[in-house]
C-alpha cells in the first residue's frame, strides 16, 4: 500500500536523478553515495508505491510509464520543499541592500515618508530609495520594487497586499460653515461653493448614494479647480469651499477640528468601484525578502481599521 510518509526529499532527489540521466552511477557520484544504495533507494519507493519505476539492462536505465507518471509529482513536491526551505532560511536574515518605493505624492508625504525612520531603525541594512509620483506607473518598465496603489486593481500578474479601502468625505472648515452653512442634500451642492480636484482625465466626478442604494452623479462647478490637492486643502482650510477628499489625506485635519465632515447621512466617492489602498509587486511564488519585509511592516504600521480612517 502508498505510504506517503515513507517518501523522503532525499528520495525524490534520487528518483529525478536517475530520470534525467538513466543511469544509477553517474547519480551516485554526483551525490557521494555508492551505486548499489541508489539503486536499493530506487527499489523501496518502487516498493512503496507499488509501482515500477524503471526497466533496467546493462546500458541504461529507462523510465517505464509510471515512472514517466510519477516524475512531474516529484519535481513539483521538491519545488516546493526547496521553496519552504528557502523562506525557512529568509526569515533568519535580514534585510539588505536597495529597496526601491514607488508612491503617489501626497500618500508617500503623509503614510510613508514618516515611517521610515522607523522601518530604517529595525533593518538598518536596508537602502531604501522612495520616489513620488502621481503619474501611471508600469511595474513592468518602471525601476520598483513596491509600488503603492490606490485605486481599482485589475492587474493579476501582479501580487496585491490590500491594506484597506480608501473612502471619501465630504467636508467644510467651522468658518466655511459658520458663514454658509451646511448642505443636507447633494441636490443643494449647487448652492455652495466648491473645490475641485481635476487631474490628467479631468474633474472628479462627486458621486453620493444613501447606505445601500446606487451612486448618482451630482455636477459641480468648481469656485477653485487645480491638479494639486495640496493647493485644495490649503483653500478648504482657509474657508474657500468644499472639498471632496479621502480619508487619508483629510483623517488629521478631521481629528484636529479644522474640517468638519458634510452631509453625514451620504455616502462619497469619486468612482462606482471600491478603490483600494495596495502594495502591489510581481507576482512570484516567493518575493524577494526586502519586498516581503517592507510590505508585512507597513501592514503592521497601518492597521486595521487604518489608523488615518475614523466611524
Amino acid at each position: 500500500m502508498y505510504d506517503p510518509s515513507a517518501i523522503n526529499f532525499r528520495t525524490l532527489i534520487f528518483f529525478i536523478g536517475v530520470f534525467d540521466e538513466q543511469n544509477f552511477s553517474v547519480v551516485a557520484r554526483r551525490e557521494g553515495v555508492s551505486a548499489s544504495m541508489i539503486s536499493r533507494v530506487i527499489l523501496q519507493l518502487e516498493d512503496t508505491l507499488g509501482q515500477q519505476l524503471f526497466y533496467r539492462n546493462t546500458r541504461a536505465v529507462i523510465p517505464t510509464e509510471a515512472g514517466r507518471l510519477f516524475i512531474d509529482y516529484a519535481r513539483t513536491m521538491t519545488d516546493q520543499l526547496s521553496e519552504a526551505r528557502k523562506e525557512m532560511l529568509d526569515r533568519s536574515l535580514e534585510p539588505a541592500g536597495l529597496i526601491r518605493i514607488n508612491a503617489p505624492v501626497f500618500f508617500g508625504q503623509r503614510h510613508i515618508a514618516p515611517w521610515l525612520t522607523e522601518l530604517s531603525d529595525r533593518y538598518p541594512r536596508l537602502l531604501i530609495e522612495l520616489t513620488q509620483t502621481d503619474d501611471y506607473i508600469d511595474p513592468l518598465k518602471d525601476a520598483s520594487d513596491v509600488i503603492f496603489r490606490i485605486g481599482t486593481l485589475t492587474d493579476s500578474t501582479f501580487h496585491a497586499r490590500i491594506f484597506g479601502t480608501q473612502r471619501y468625505h465630504l467636508v467644510a472648515s467651522p468658518s466655511y460653515i459658520e458663514k454658509y452653512g451646511k448642505p443636507e442634500l447633494p441636490a443643494e451642492l449647487h448652492q455652495h461653493k466648491c473645490l475641485v480636484y481635476k487631474g490628467s482625465s479631468g474633474p472628479n466626478r462627486w458621486l453620493f448614494r444613501k447606505p445601500g442604494e446606487s451612486w448618482t452623479h451630482y455636477p459641480v462647478t468648481g469656485l477653485l479647480t487645480s491638479n494639486n490637492a495640496e493647493s485644495l486643502l490649503t483653500s478648504a482650510l482657509g474657508g474657500m469651499g468644499m472639498v471632496l477628499f479621502p480619508d487619508w489625506l483629510i483623517g488629521d485635519s478631521l481629528k484636529k477640528g479644522q474640517l468638519v465632515r458634510v452631509m453625514d447621512g451620504f455616502e462619497a466617492a469619486i468612482k462606482t468601484e471600491p478603490q483600494h489602498v495596495a502594495a502591489i509587486y510581481p507576482n512570484a511564488r516567493h518575493p524577494p525578502l526586502n519586498v516581503r519585509a517592507v510590505v508585512d511592516y507597513f501592514v503592521e504600521v497601518y492597521g486595521s481599521p487604518l489608523y488615518w480612517q475614523f466611524d
